[in-house]
């Protein structure tokens, strides 16, 4: 039987209301390589911190609440432990729960073909919250971004058209 992957995780919160449209369950991976000035979650940057869960406990704590209509990958940077997110993702979407991502890499780079497995991951994502946090563009108001660069993406149609195409919300 084959063993499921593992991640570095800096936490796991429940029933989060500000990280997706609904109820959901946020996945904050450990590890990143942005180092954003201002980042809302700079414990989140060194790789070796955090500890280590797998894929399969982390979808059977999806399952324990059903209200929760989906999961967002936070961070710390997700796409770089794609591959993971990629195997938990899917299963996730087999319970018929959305998939919401939040990267400092845009889209762009994420479909360039540089980054390892993050064109399979996008493919089981919903929507995708791209770019770097910038400070000098920090906007309160905005729904689930920080900065005025980042966009809300409908990742299915930014595949179908191969460019982003915004989420309307």
């Amino acid at each position: 039987m084959e063993q499921t992957k593992k991640l570095r995780l800096s936490g796991v919160v429940t029933d989060s209301i500000v990280d997706g449209k609904g109820i959901r369950m946020t996945v904050f991976v450990q590890g990143c390589p942005h180092h954003c000035p201002g980042c809302h979650n700079p414990q989140t940057h060194d790789f070796s911190a955090g500890y280590e869960d797998s894929v399969d406990r982390l979808v059977e704590k999806l399952k324990e609440d059903p209200l929760q209509c989906g999961v967002t990958l936070s961070g710390g940077e997700p796409f770089c432990q794609a591959e993971a997110l990629f195997e938990f993702a899917k299963k996730v979407k087999a319970l018929g729960k959305n998939v919401w991502a939040y990267s400092g890499y845009t889209f762009e780079e994420l479909t360039s073909g540089t980054i390892p497995f993050a064109k399979e991951l996008l493919s089981v994502c919903d929507v995708l919250v791209d770019g770097r946090f910038l400070m000098e563009q920090r906007n309160l108001t905005l729904p689930f971004r920080g900065s005025e660069n980042q966009r809300v993406l409908d990742v299915a149609a930014s595949l179908a058209q191969n460019k982003p195409v915004l989420l309307a919300l």
